[in-house]
């Protein structure tokens, strides 16, 4: 039997969330969200997707969304969680929502 001495290697997997990006803060709670559809009934009913998907993660959500006319194209809301990591969860789900 011997001892040897490895030296440290970053593992991949480590490597990979790191190169993400996605740290968590404390206060970084709010996730924005930007919708642009061709009418007010397709931007609403794509929003309530998102909203769907943010009762999911935490339904004690907040939001806030722009106000919308006929003619509105695009909508901006923010949606506010209870911790940061929520609103990480949120931001990772609605990749999928995102086309």
């Amino acid at each position: 039997m011997t001892n040897e001495e490895q030296e440290f290697q970053a593992c991949d997997a480590c490597g990979v969330s790191a190169e993400m990006g996605f740290i968590i803060k404390e206060g970084d709670d709010v996730a924005e969200v930007s919708i642009f559809a061709q009418s007010k009934v397709a931007l609403e009913n794509e929003f309530n997707n998102y909203l769907a998907l943010a009762k999911e993660v935490n339904a004690n959500f907040e939001y806030q969304a722009s106000e919308l006319t006929e003619e509105s194209t695009e909508l901006t809301a923010r949606i506010k969680f209870e911790c940061s990591a929520e609103k990480l969860i949120f931001e990772l789900k609605s990749r999928s929502l995102a086309k």
